[in-house]
């Protein structure tokens, strides 16, 4: 009963000392969550990482639940089995004073010093048990100390396979949430760089439209002097006198000329504010794909730094092995 007692204190022990370290990775775990509470936009998604980390917070309570339950019955066992223990050595006390007794009563002579007269000893019946009933103690006593170390055989065993339960459940959901945080940091790399590329082809459009709208700025402006010369040919001409003021070839060609460069004022104009349509478009895009960027770097910075840096190694004492140390029973 005494190795049973210390193989249980034992197991108790460890038990304890696991439901503690199940209290780091559960930080760990809701801290995870609340860091991810942090995304932005489109990426605020319920995905499977937040899934699999809420499944691995509900997965370290219910351990914990179940190593508290397994505590106190730990705890409710160890007051029997002291108690059948002390009924053991008082039960063996009192025999071994009865045998030290009765040995020396076994080898009193009447020459033997001590001896005297008890008046009416005879009549005196203090005893409390008889033959049988003193035999049934000592066997009930016996019975419950093997009733009480099979209790707590059992009790050890189911420890051992809550500690084995919990650390399978605990490491498997470990690098399911891990494998799922990979995934997610891989698919929001490869969607930055993507956008990130789209960034740059969307910056050397805009470059190029800039230089687009500059020519077209600068085509307009040199139209202004050769507008300004036909004009004022056609100006001067009107002072020609009496029949000299003739419709000729010349008058014709200027009006003409005129016209054509009023027309091609008017579709570079045309071109020009399509041009800045499509420069103010192109604005919008680059401003929306530097934002979709600042998303994806945030969540990206989110799962891999803050989650994932501290889920590099599994938060349990290194000393003790992949979770919990198993104890070993004494024999």
């Amino acid at each position: 009963m005494e190795n049973e007692i210390e193989n249980l204190k034992e197991h108790k022990r460890i038990l304890e000392k696991a439901y503690h370290d199940t209290k780091n990775p559960l930080h760990i775990a809701e801290e995870c969550l609340l860091h991810r509470e942090k995304r932005q936009g489109i990426d605020m998604v319920h995905d499977e990482v937040e899934k699999t980390l809420v499944k691995e917070v509900g997965i370290i309570k219910m351990c914990q639940d179940r190593m508290k339950k397994y505590l106190q019955r730990a705890h409710v066992q160890l007051k029997m089995d002291r108690s059948a223990l002390h009924e053991m050595e008082k039960d063996a006390k009192d025999k071994h004073h009865a045998e030290h007794l009765d040995d020396r009563m076994q080898q009193m002579r009447n020459t033997s010093m001590g001896i005297g007269y008890y008046p009416g000893i005879e009549s005196t019946d203090n005893t409390i048990s008889v033959p049988q009933s003193w035999i049934k103690f000592t066997q009930n006593n016996i019975l419950r100390s093997q009733k009480e170390r099979a209790a707590s055989e059992r009790l050890r065993g189911e420890i051992d396979a809550c500690l084995r339960q919990c650390a399978n459940d605990m490491w498997s959901i470990f690098n399911n949430v891990n494998n799922n945080f990979n995934t997610r940091i891989r698919e929001s790399t490869d969607a930055r760089n993507k956008l990130q590329a789209h960034l740059n082809r969307t910056m050397q459009e805009i470059f190029d439209m800039e230089k687009n709208i500059e020519l077209l700025r600068k085509a307009i402006h040199d139209k202004e002097a050769p507008m300004k010369v036909s004009q004022t040919r056609l100006e001067e001409r009107t002072r020609r006198m009496h029949v000299e003021l003739c419709n000729d070839p010349v008058m014709r060609t200027l009006q003409r000329e005129v016209s054509e460069i009023r027309d091609s004022v008017r579709y570079l104009k045309d071109k020009l504010r399509q041009s800045e349509i499509s420069m103010a478009r192109l604005m919008k895009t680059k401003s929306t794909l530097e934002h979709d960027i600042s998303v994806k770097e945030n969540s990206i910075a989110i799962d891999s730094k803050a989650c994932m840096g501290m889920r590099k190694g599994f938060p349990m004492d290194p000393k003790v092995g992949p979770i919990f140390n198993m104890p070993l029973a004494v024999i």
